[in-house]
């Protein structure tokens, strides 16, 4: 297990990981100055005077979007261009490089237009690196902004990412970023005949983890493809612990508008797997939702097309739901309002789809919900489940 030395501390400068796979990791920290007892995070991508020697005179492949960046919000790309770094190829996920496209919307590949950068899409159809796409990278560098949740793709990509460079012999530098959700682990487990590109694991919804530390979990658990092994450096988050509240400088994706629907999205996410919508076509997405059959509520919204979602569900219709813009701040995964709008609705046959299964990990959640069982019984269910992922996951916490 790795302990990282806490702020009262003697600075670290590296700590190497010990275990079967001490060649393939390797985590570079240092202790932060701070001044007049005031506290900045700062990222993986702040804590560049750790990575940026190992990018001198390296060819550079770069997986990003509109998250990476510094805290003087000047875009990591930007910076390392700046610095002579030579990057080759930037990589994008879903939602594309400068995260505008709709979620599930198939990305295609091109060009920067700022920097004139060849961008090739790690969505839809093309969601592993190919080898000839990495042809002349000497390594690969990983920032995006996770927001803690199972189904949200960026651990998806990173998991393809890692694949691909580890079959190509290319090591992997990841800037590491908090998790908004860091302290919350919750929900059931993903069991292994459910994998999907927004479930590839055996975790649970709300895994407490942030990127560099579930790299790490992918690479000790052997997740990878043939039990492969990915060359991995982690550059940690300064001055951060996930009890700490984070918030991020911009959207992870388009509709993840604002702190309080990152901290929702987990819930209500569910509802993307039934006939209820979550507020896409509005300014509220994953802070309100509702559907045309759940007519015994008073809130009402009419989705419309706008940035992020193109064509929203129930556009143009009348949805009655719940508003949860004020909300107080989640703790756990919420279930009630799941039990409440299928207890509600009008459509009870048409209230589930395929996808939920997809996103739940498991039938046995929509089971339970359909047979009336209680939430409190529910989450008794996950127990057995979150002691076993709890116990794996302490031999990959870095804060």
């Amino acid at each position: 297990m790795i302990k990282f030395i806490t702020k009262s501390a003697l600075l670290v400068l590296s700590i190497f990981y010990t275990s079967s796979y001490s060649n393939s990791f390797q985590i570079i920290t240092k202790k932060n100055t701070l001044e007049n007892n005031s506290i900045t995070i700062r990222t993986g991508a702040d804590n560049y005077e750790k990575y940026l020697p190992l990018l001198q005179n390296k060819k550079v492949g770069i997986v990003t979007n509109q998250t990476g960046i510094l805290t003087n919000k000047i875009h990591l790309v930007d910076f390392l261009l700046e610095k002579k770094i030579a990057i080759q190829t930037i990589f994008a996920p879903e939602h594309g490089f400068r995260g505008t496209a709709d979620a599930g919307e198939h990305v295609v590949d091109g060009k920067d237009a700022k920097t004139g950068l060849s961008i090739i899409s790690l969505y839809g159809d093309n969601k592993k690196p190919k080898a000839t796409q990495l042809v002349g990278i000497d390594i690969m560098l990983f920032d995006l902004q996770d927001v803690g949740a199972r189904f949200y793709t960026y651990i998806s990509s990173l998991h393809y990412v890692m694949e691909a460079c580890a079959e190509n012999g290319i090591p992997l530098l990841i800037l590491d970023r908090p998790n908004p959700n860091g302290s919350i682990i919750d929900g059931p487990l993903l069991e292994k005949e459910f994998t999907s590109f927004v479930g590839m694991h055996p975790i649970p919804l709300l895994h407490g983890m942030t990127i560099g530390e579930y790299a790490q979990m992918i690479n000790g658990e052997k997740w990878l493809k043939n039990a492969a092994q990915c060359k991995l450096t982690v550059i940690p988050c300064i001055d951060y612990n996930r009890k700490m509240e984070y918030n991020l400088p911009v959207k992870p994706s388009p509709n993840l508008p604002n702190d309080q629907s990152i901290n929702l999205y987990a819930s209500l996410c569910l509802f993307e797997g039934t006939n209820v919508s979550v507020g896409r076509g509005t300014e509220k997405q994953f802070q309100i939702y509702g559907s045309p059959f759940l007519t015994e509520s008073t809130f009402t919204f009419i989705p419309k097309p706008n940035f992020g979602a193109k064509d929203p569900l129930y556009n143009g219709k009348e949805c009655f739901g719940e508003d949860l813009t004020t909300y107080p701040k989640l703790s756990r995964l919420e279930l009630k309002w799941l039990i409440k709008a299928y207890q509600n609705t009008s459509d009870k046959t048409q209230f589930f789809n395929p996808f939920f299964t997809k996103l739940a990990g498991t039938k046995k959640l929509q089971q339970q919900i359909e047979s009336g069982i209680s939430e409190n019984k529910i989450r008794k269910s996950w127990k057995n489940g979150l002691t076993v992922f709890k116990k794996m996951r302490m031999k990959y916490v870095i804060y």
